[in-house]
C-alpha cells in the first residue's frame, strides 16, 4: 500500500489500517517499513464487528497457537481469540461506503487498482 500512497493522496483520499494489534506490535514494523499512513488499533475489534470482519478463531486452531507460541490475548490485548478478515472499505466524506471488499480467505488479500477505481469515480 505504500507504494500507492502518492496516488491515493493525489485523488484527495486518505489510507487507514485498523488492525486489533496493539501499537507496541504494530509500531516497530511500521517504522522499519517507513510507512507513511497510520495504523490504527482496533480496540476490542470494535470496528471490525460494526463490519462484521471479526472471527473467533476454533478451538483446535487456538490450541495449534499455543502450541506453537503465537499468543494472541498479548498481541491484541484481549482474551477473545479473535481476528479480523482482511478487508479494504472506501468511505466517502459523508460517511458513506462507497465500495467494499473482503475475504474470509486471509491468502487473498484485496487488490489496489479496483480501490483506485473507486477513488477515481468520487
Amino acid at each position: 500500500m505504500q507504494a500507492v500512497l502518492p496516488q491515493i493522496e493525489s485523488l484527495g483520499a486518505s489510507l487507514v489500517v485498523l488492525c486489533p494489534q496493539l501499537p507496541q506490535f504494530t509500531k516497530p514494523g511500521a517504522e522499519a517499513q517507513k510507512l507513511g499512513f497510520p495504523i490504527l488499533t482496533d480496540h476490542d475489534n470494535q470496528v471490525g464487528d460494526a463490519y462484521g470482519l471479526t472471527f473467533r478463531l476454533p478451538d483446535d486452531l487456538i490450541e495449534v497457537y499455543k502450541k506453537i507460541g503465537v499468543d494472541l490475548p498479548r498481541y491484541n490485548g484481549d482474551e477473545s481469540w479473535r481476528l479480523s478478515i482482511p478487508a479494504r472499505i472506501v468511505i466517502r466524506r459523508d460517511g458513506i461506503v462507497a465500495a467494499a471488499e473482503a475475504d474470509p480467505d486471509y491468502t487473498h488479500r484485496p487488490e489496489v487498482e479496483p480501490t483506485i477505481d473507486v477513488l477515481r469515480r468520487l
